[in-house]
């Protein structure tokens, strides 16, 4: 699965065209790595996303195509 658009199934970002850019900015990485938003994502990546003045840090569970909003958060497993 694409890395932008897992961050919009999950929802740890609200849109495809938001993840999108903050790929192309530099705020997100993959395994310590900066990716791009096309990048492809497995279950046990680890992801990082710097947003204004923190960080996220998630584990990849599972890859699913769409999600509820209830099953969203079983997707990844928060690292910090």
């Amino acid at each position: 699965m694409r890395l932008d658009k897992f961050l919009k199934n999950s929802r740890i970002i609200k849109r495809r065209t938001v993840a999108k850019e903050a790929c192309d900015m530099g705020r997100v990485s993959v395994n310590g790595k900066v990716a791009k938003a096309g990048a492809e994502l497995s279950v046990g990546d680890v992801i990082e996303v710097t947003f204004g003045n923190g960080s996220l840090t998630v584990r990849v569970l599972d890859l699913k195509d769409s999600s509820r909003k209830e099953d969203a958060a079983s997707m990844y497993e928060v690292m910090n």
